[in-house]
């Protein structure tokens, strides 16, 4: 069902066509691409509140400056949906996030209106300063501007960028904060706090009206008026506001806060500050999942809710006929919460990832000791270093793709010290709809060349629990890194009770003797299903390593000597993962068996559904099934496929 936009919607397939309307043609037009947005991700899915916050300032911004000479960088990219159907991609926009379809976040090679790939958080302003650096060296007189919102200013790479930018006063960048108090979750921390402070003050408020209607009148009062409004404005801040020269501190021309969902006076505003030349700071604020009033009230839960009722709002959810799995991440939640129960040192650590890894399970039973340390990868990881040196265990709980950020930290306030800090990555392997800036494909190869740490991943629920369990233990107070996929696991019943593992110690889960398939996590499931899937004709042996460092040597010689056919199986990068290691312990031993290596290959994988990126890759159950055919043809053995 393709869904039919607006009148006035239907005729924009570019921002130059948004120039064309008046005043009260733009304001239905705001509300017609706010009502496209409900209805198609009402249908299909997406990400929802950040971009219905975004909808005036998208508008508004397409509307005053000359894009795509103008140059817009979204951070976070899910707030850009509204930036993506005004760019010439209305008629696709119902392929959001599907396999083949568009992506979710803005994307360089899908238009030359998204001016930088932005599926993390935090870089826009360093992008949009180096982009405004390198045009004044080429003397190419355009805008640049960074909105950064939806909690990326927590991050630590946006402080770097904003005091590169202060020194640099010949820049042509705008930086709008796109100030709606929430990431995922709430956010945390002084920061909140200090801009909570600005948008209170009423006293400023009301004087900082007045300023904005000075600089509105810049014109009529000559060169000398812009900096006579700007002390002006600088003097009002410094009286009336405690803490008001954060922004001003790094030499940034402070702006606001303004009303984000004032159309009409963010265009004048806009239209003000494209005169001011140098770097500056316009202060929005917004309301995420403005104008869909369930949306509103409960913005964690409408961040991406899936497809829902736009009438009653009711999020639609396939009817469970029989007990099923959980998630992965509500396995760790509940985990964790049993083990701190029995060990008070255990403490819970995420960046800003509180609900998508369920370490808010934690925090609501025991928040004394669980942390939300905001966007903020290298933070969290050092954090929890420091908290492993005074006898504390905690469990640092980052997105596989997001750990990429901190791996320094890794290596250096962890590993190289030796402590017991225990990394859970969330969303390892393909994630799904989010596409390559959010698949965990490479934390097996990053993660095994680190000397100190163990790296396991388990392949069903009770072997995260367990792995959980033995990573705690003092006696193996040590580096750890568990990773997981995103999505349901496989046992209904799965709270099952904890057992520790023996360290570097797999496990075969199937006899077999033609041919054996090693795999590390959850892929694990595919090759059973594969190996039943030829079981009348071949006799598929199936282990599950359990672990990439310390790798069960034992169990591979054992392998080796008895199967001159092996195939590997990783949901992870086939360059330095699971598999190089098997082939490595292969060549180091003078192993002469032919071996396959099934996983991500050296490529950008784009997204679509786990499954769909899985059968793309050939290690889904049918690909593994026809390698176990391939391999065995030329020993003129006959594989017949169960029906």
């Amino acid at each position: 069902m393709l869904i039919e936009p607006g009148k006035l919607l239907k005729n924009i397939n570019c921002p130059e066509d948004l120039k064309k309307l008046n005043t009260k043609e733009l304001h239905q037009l705001r509300d017609e691409l706010r009502q496209f947005i409900i209805d198609n991700v009402s249908v299909y899915g997406g990400h929802f509140g950040a971009s219905l916050g975004t909808v005036e300032l998208t508008t508004a911004l397409h509307y005053v400056f000359d894009t795509p000479k103008d140059q817009l960088v979204w951070d976070v990219g899910h707030q850009a949906y509204g930036h993506k159907i005004l760019t010439g991609r209305r008629d696709q926009f119902h392929t959001n996030r599907v396999y083949g379809g568009i992506s979710g976040f803005p994307k360089r090679k899908e238009s030359e209106f998204d001016t930088f790939g932005v599926g993390h958080s935090s870089t826009s302003i360093s992008a949009a300063l180096g982009m405004a650096v390198a045009n004044n060296e080429f003397k190419d007189d355009r805008h640049h501007i960074a909105v950064i919102g939806d909690g990326a200013m927590t991050g630590g790479m946006a402080f770097e960028a904003m005091n590169h930018a202060g020194d640099l006063q010949d820049t042509n960048l705008l930086i709008i904060l796109n100030d709606n108090n929430m990431s995922i979750d709430p956010n945390v921390g002084a920061l909140k706090d200090y801009l909570t402070d600005i948008t209170t003050s009423k006293t400023y408020n009301k004087i900082k009206d007045e300023v904005w209607d000075l600089l509105g009148k810049v014109s009529k009062f000559g060169p000398n008026a812009q900096e006579i409004a700007s002390k002006i404005e600088n003097s009002t801040k410094a009286f009336f506001m405690q803490h008001s020269n954060l922004f001003e501190s790094f030499n940034l021309r402070y702006f606001g806060p303004v009303d984000g969902h004032d159309l009409d006076h963010l265009v004048s505003v806009m239209r003000d500050l494209k005169s001011i030349k140098g770097p500056k700071l316009l202060h929005v604020l917004t309301t995420k999942g403005k104008g869909y009033a369930p949306a509103e009230k409960d913005q964690t839960k409408w961040h991406a809710p899936g497809t829902f009722d736009k009438v009653t709002g009711e999020i639609q959810k396939k009817p469970i006929l029989s007990p099923q799995p959980p998630k992965y991440q509500e396995v760790f939640g509940h985990t964790i919460v049993e083990l701190a129960k029995q060990n008070d040192k255990i403490m819970g650590v995420t960046p800003a990832m509180p609900s998508g890894c369920s370490l808010n399970i934690m925090m609501k039973a025991m928040p004394e000791r669980a942390f939300d340390v905001g966007i903020a990868e290298q933070h969290a990881v050092t954090f929890s270093a420091g908290l492993a040196t005074q006898g504390a265990v905690p469990f640092c709980n980052i997105y596989s793709t997001f750990m990429q950020r901190a791996y320094d930290q890794v290596i250096h306030d962890v590993c190289i010290q030796d402590l017991h800090v225990i990394f859970c990555l969330d969303r390892a392997g393909f994630a799904g709809a989010d596409g390559p800036t959010h698949h965990g494909a490479y934390d097996l190869a990053y993660m095994r060349c680190i000397p100190n740490l163990v790296v396991m991943a388990p392949m069903n629920e009770q072997e995260l629990r367990n792995m959980m369990f033995t990573a705690q233990l003092e006696k193996n107070a040590r580096p750890f890194s568990i990773r997981y996929p995103r999505g349901k696991g496989v046992m209904p019943e799965w709270k099952t009770p904890l057992e520790e593992i023996q360290i570097g110690q797999g496990r075969k889960v199937k006899e077999g003797e033609d041919i054996a398939i090693l795999t590390i996590g959850t892929v694990g499931n595919y090759a059973l299903t594969a190996a039943e899937a030829v079981a009348k004709d071949a006799n598929v042996a199936v282990y599950d390593m359990r672990f990439v460092k310390p790798l069960d040597e034992a169990m591979l010689h054992e392998v080796f000597r008895k199967f001159d056919k092996v195939i590997t199986v990783e949901d992870g990068c086939l360059m330095g993962g699971f598999g190089s290691a098997v082939l490595e312990f292969m060549v180091d031993h003078q192993y002469t068996s032919k071996l396959k290596r099934l996983g991500i290959p050296d490529a950008i994988v784009e997204h679509g559904t786990q499954l769909e990126l899985h059968q793309e890759c050939g290690f889904d159950p049918e690909g593994i099934k026809n390698t176990i055919i391939e391999m065995l043809a030329p020993s003129n053995k006959t594989v017949n496929v169960q029906a």
